[in-house]
């Protein structure tokens, strides 16, 4: 009987002794650790991954209870170039992650999952924390400028209503994503002005139809942000303030950190300025959290949430090429709030992640003037300055569930389903009623990623049932092809393409209105865009240069215009318009050495207006609406240059942004009309210098050279402007 126990025992204890522990660290260059990167398992010589996991706050991961052996290794974290690695197990390790040229850092926001950049087939440009830190944007839209096919139109002063053009689409055509938040209106309609940048460690632009992944919106760019995770054992406490010109100051501060299963960031932000005119005022407050917890070994909870409030001067149209053709508005203001949450649990399996998320957002705009001003008069309409107060009520709440499977390392499938409840008002409160929306929207969507060789092939699907507009199918393939590999100065040439829908559902006064004039459409259709790319990508010198090339072509159809009756002055939104946007974007990058970086870009973009039948005399249209025109506020020729540098002590950046003449308007009957906004190039500084480890120095120069320009015409830009402040770093590590 003793023979028979100890039998069993050893047939018990035996696979335990046959199987190993291997922890992982990630670290970047730095020695920082580096979290949320996923890393791969696999056996020596197999395709199919033995476990996949992703980075703890503290950058380590752990697989337990595989067997001792041989493994390779792939991380794929944000920012990083990808690493491959072979390890023995068990074993405890600590991998080295580097900052690779644009193009060969892995990005998220192309497929939803962490994947190289030249694996997408698509184009995607991504700021970090490192970069943000030294350019310190005073917005979103500050930073966008300096990415490649990004035109920013921006009404003056900070705080100003920002608008983004992306590959000739409309400013409505992005979709915009926070802390995974859609914070778009319904719509597309999003102010990039007043969206703080303090605490975001990853910014990442796509250009491109990326309505199968995002759905409505995502017509010719996505635009994500995440903000920081704590990873410190040891808590930090960081602030700081600045403050520079035109009565500028800023202060804000942060405590974060990451002990044992729970992460935590916690901060606020506080930016005031008297602007350099008449009702140029601005002052925007945010706070927000990112929380995590380890609920499991294979189950974490992660909480982010967000508040911002803004109070903003209107000068409206006034100042064109320095000469006041109005008397600027002196007592328009408008304000924003906002709210966003997002509540996200991830399962991991041996191959299955999991990540089932609930969100919600909830936007508050008023617009408000209170007397009519006798100066602000037009030759054609009369006094044009009438009390109004316009107002924005929405909320956009819902949950998703997204699944992602490792079928081999060279394949991946993602899954997902959303699930979306529109509801607001618009409209002013002094001429009511308010015009009320409600949509219930479904989506299911699927991705497939394949790279076997030299090729990759992203195929993706979504369906959307939008509570207004019914169903819609919106596909996306995108293939590349490794040319040649290459040698020591050649390093690699790429091809890739896509073919992509893309889908804008109606805003919600469009649908809905309820003015005395308006009758609402519930028949609209949603917007779409036929897009077409293809590009080439030549890497030099061992890939430390990138020269890259993208003809794109998109054909906007079904977009909505509004039809009026020129008796009784009626109207109705209907789907009419159609135009094509067809150009080339280009591509420079090179790391000139460890840490000196250029990034550079220049487009060119060609716009008509295909289809315009409501643009006539009887409709009062401004001719540079109707067929056979350009596209307002959309250049033929911009461009940027970025050069960074930064070691463990100091860092600097020098930013150049150039844009061409482009159509544009007064809108107002002014005699002689405005039809143009001149060409500007913009040159901007900013450096930092660590007096100490706990303190650091920073001066940030915007439009160095002083220069008078307008993004949007009247509404002439800020001039020479700078901020300088300390940054104190109390703990951490």
């Amino acid at each position: 009987m003793r023979s028979l126990y100890c039998f069993v025992a050893i047939l018990v204890l035996l696979p335990a002794a046959w199987a190993a522990d291997l922890t992982i660290k990630v670290v970047d260059q730095q020695s920082a650790v580096v979290p949320g990167a996923s890393v791969l398992l696999l056996r020596s010589g197999a395709s199919a991954p033995v476990a996949v996991q992703t980075t703890s706050p503290t950058g380590i991961t752990r697989f337990s209870g595989v067997a001792p052996g041989a493994y390779l290794v792939r991380v794929l974290a944000p920012g990083f170039a990808p690493l491959s690695a072979n390890v023995s197990a068990p074993g405890e390790l600590a991998l080295q992650l580097h900052i690779a040229v644009a193009t060969q850092n892995v990005v998220v926001s192309a497929t939803r999952t962490p994947v190289p950049s030249e694996e997408t087939g698509a184009e995607v440009s991504s700021l970090e924390a490192r970069e943000l830190t030294t350019m310190r944007p005073v917005n979103e839209a500050e930073a966008l400028r300096f990415l490649p096919g990004a035109v920013v139109g921006n009404a003056g002063q900070w705080g100003g209503l920002a608008s983004l053009f992306v590959r000739g689409g409309d400013s409505r055509y992005n979709k915009v994503i926070v802390d995974g938040v859609t914070v778009n209106d319904p719509g597309g309609t999003f102010n990039f002005g007043v969206v703080p940048m303090d605490q975001v460690d990853r910014l990442e632009f796509v250009r491109g139809a990326q309505s199968d992944l995002y759905g409505s919106d995502a017509m010719t760019s996505v635009v994500q942000t995440w903000s920081r995770e704590g990873t410190t054992v040891t808590p930090e406490l960081a602030f700081g303030a600045d403050g520079g010109t035109f009565q500028t100051a800023h202060g804000y501060a942060s405590v974060s950190g990451a002990r044992g299963r729970f992460d935590y960031n916690l901060y606020g932000d506080q930016f005031n300025t008297n602007g350099q005119g008449l009702n140029d005022q601005y002052s925007n407050s945010s706070q927000g959290a990112n929380l995590g917890l380890v609920l499991a070994p294979k189950v974490r909870f992660r909480l982010r949430t967000r508040h911002l409030n803004s109070r903003t001067g209107v000068q409206s149209f006034w100042d064109f090429n320095g000469q006041a053709l109005l008397p600027p508005d002196l007592d328009q203001r408008a304000r924003q709030n906002d709210f966003l949450s997002s509540a996200e649990i991830t399962v991991s399996g041996t191959r299955w992640q999991h990540t089932f998320t609930g969100f919600e957002y909830h936007h508050r705009l008023s617009n408000r003037d209170q007397i009519m001003e006798p100066g602000r008069v037009s030759p054609l309409f009369g006094n044009i300055d009438f009390p109004f107060n316009s107002i924005s009520d929405i909320n956009r709440a819902g949950f998703e569930y997204q699944g992602q499977y490792w079928e081999r390392s060279w394949a991946r499938l993602i899954v997902g389903y959303r699930f979306e409840d529109e509801n607001g008002f618009v409209g002013d409160l002094t001429s009511p009623p308010l015009s009320h929306g409600l949509r219930l929207n479904h989506d299911l969507y699927a991705q497939q990623l394949l790279t076997r060789g030299r090729a990759s092939l992203v195929a993706g699907l979504r369906f959307t049932h939008n509570g207004s507009f019914g169903n819609a199918v919106a596909p996306r393939i995108a293939p590349t092809l490794l040319l040649l590999r290459g040698g020591s100065f050649f390093s690699g040439t790429r091809l890739r393409g896509s073919f992509a829908t893309g889908i804008k559902e109606p805003r919600l006064e469009e649908t809905f209105a309820a003015d005395a004039f308006v009758i609402p459409n519930p028949s609209l259709r949603a917007e779409e865009n036929r897009a077409f790319d293809a590009g080439i990508e030549q890497r030099l010198v061992g890939s430390r240069f990138v020269l890259a090339a993208t003809y794109f072509h998109n054909i906007f159809r079904r977009q909505i215009e509004f039809a009026t009756n020129p008796v009784s002055f009626v109207g109705q939104y209907v789907n009419v318009n159609k135009s094509l946007a067809q150009g080339a974007e280009t591509e420079f990058h090179a790391r000139l050495w460890s840490r000196l970086s250029l990034d550079s870009s220049y487009t060119y973009t060609s716009t008509e207006i295909l289809a315009a039948p409501l643009c006539s005399a009887a409709n009062f249209c401004d001719p540079l609406l109707a067929t056979g025109r350009p596209l307002l506020r959309r250049p033929r020729h911009s461009g940027n240059v970025l050069l960074s540098y930064a070691v463990r002590r100091w860092g600097g950046q020098i930013g150049g942004t150039f844009l061409g003449p482009r159509v544009d308007s007064d809108f107002l009957g002014l005699l002689p009309p405005v039809t143009h906004t001149a060409g500007y190039g913009r040159v901007d500084l900013g450096g930092w210098y660590a007096l100490t480890r706990h303190m650091t120095a920073y001066v940030n120069i915007g439009n160095l050279f002083d220069r008078r320009y307008e993004e949007a015409a009247g509404f002439p830009a800020l001039g020479f402007n700078f901020r300088a402040g300390m940054k104190f770093r109390l703990g951490g590590e």
